[in-house]
């Protein structure tokens, strides 16, 4: 029976969360820098969310409310993206290729990011990247709130692009004259910053930077969840920032402060299994590689299978579980809306077998050991 808290999607509704590779469309002309060389061959997606694209030619795959924003830039070797501030959450992970990332009022620092890599850069303070390796590179970034509130390029950056004819209007929308826009007024468009805020802006230094990232080597995997102990369960959690859906109470996220969403790496191994669990709020997962199998709904009659690089929006209430297919092991970066702790709802059947194998969860929502807790200190 269907539990009154819980959504049922059909496969129709199932299908249309999922968004492919080949369904992202970029868009060249995102950001007021796109004529800058260096910059102009940089790509902008909007997957969940419009991000912060200044375009109104940018391509939205999921335009549904989700709490946070999630995109994607595609740069080839040696292309860069400028120094700009934002106002919520920025959140980088590279999925592809090796980047310099650069912060500071000048960007007078920088860090060298590898594949797996995660930078949480915080607001208000100018940032960059440039793609130092050779090949294509490809950065997810998960951006704070429904409405993230634009950015505001560098002083150099919006005093050069004017040289273009390109300006960025109070309402973050690109202005571009050469296409027959006209020439705005001044106090319609987001102009240099003054030099005294440039100047007062706050400097992070490098060791205090690297609070705010999480190495793909760093990485701390654990068994996650209730099941850990039934057949072809055991699948592991490294957290990386906020508090996620694991149960493994030596779980600690290194990043803590608030972004509007959690993140955390979940790694399967071929064949394993997470059974099914409800979460009230709303999960997206990103496939870093490997083949994943999400069943949705009490009886797991909908499946959806995920492949390498794609995105896939899972509505809360609903039940969902995963495979692992094939014979790799699958990695996911799993985000979940908002910055408390969240609360997986394993179904009573699952807790039960756990409870056989000597697992329970206490009243704080985590795995212990069954014969350890009376019976009114269990939570499931």
């Amino acid at each position: 029976m269907t539990h009154p808290e819980t959504l049922e999607l059909t496969q129709k509704q199932a299908d249309v969360r999922r968004v492919k590779r080949s369904d992202y469309t970029s868009c060249t002309v995102a950001f007021i820098d796109c004529k800058k060389p260096g910059s102009h061959l940089k790509e902008n997606y909007s997957i969940i969310g419009p991000g912060v694209s200044s375009s109104k030619d940018q391509v939205v795959n999921l335009p549904e409310p989700h709490g946070f924003n999630v995109g994607a830039a595609a740069m080839p070797g040696g292309i860069t993206n400028n120094l700009h501030i934002h106002f919520t959450a920025e959140v980088f992970v590279v999925q592809k290729g090796s980047f310099t990332f650069q912060w500071g009022a000048h960007g007078e620092h920088s860090f060298e990011a590898l594949e797996g890599d995660v930078l949480s850069v915080p607001t208000w303070i100018f940032r960059g990247f440039t793609n130092t390796g050779t090949d294509d590179g490809w950065i997810f970034t998960i951006l704070g709130g429904d409405n993230t509130g634009g950015v505001i390029f560098h002083p150099d950056i919006i005093t050069e692009a004017a040289e273009y004819g390109l300006y960025i209007s109070k309402n973050n929308t690109l202005i571009d004259t050469s296409k027959g826009d006209p020439v705005p007024a001044e106090d319609e468009t987001i102009l240099p910053m003054p030099a005294k805020d440039l100047a007062a802006i706050r400097d992070i230094s490098p060791s205090e930077m690297t609070k705010h990232i999480v190495a793909e080597a760093d990485r701390d995997f654990r068994p996650a969840f209730i099941d850990a102990e039934l057949p072809n369960c055991g699948v592991e959690i490294a957290p990386i920032l906020g508090y996620g859906i694991t149960q493994n109470r030596d779980h600690n996220p290194k990043i803590t402060n608030p972004h509007t969403f959690s993140m955390e790496w979940l790694r399967m191994q071929a064949g394993q299994t997470i059974s099914p669990f409800v979460l009230d709020e709303k999960m997206v997962l990103i496939i870093r590689h490997g083949t994943v199998r999400l069943y949705l709904n009490e009886g797991g009659d909908v499946y959806v299978d995920l492949n390498a690089w794609e995105t896939y929006s899972i509505p809360a209430g609903a039940v969902r579980s995963f495979q692992c297919l094939g014979d790799d092991v699958s990695e996911v970066l799993v985000v979940v809306a908002g910055d408390h702790r969240k609360w997986p709802r394993f179904q009573p059947g699952v807790l039960d077998a756990a409870k056989k194998a000597g697992k329970a969860l206490d009243a704080g929502g985590f795995v212990a050991k069954a014969s350890l807790l009376p019976n009114y200190g269990w939570a499931g």
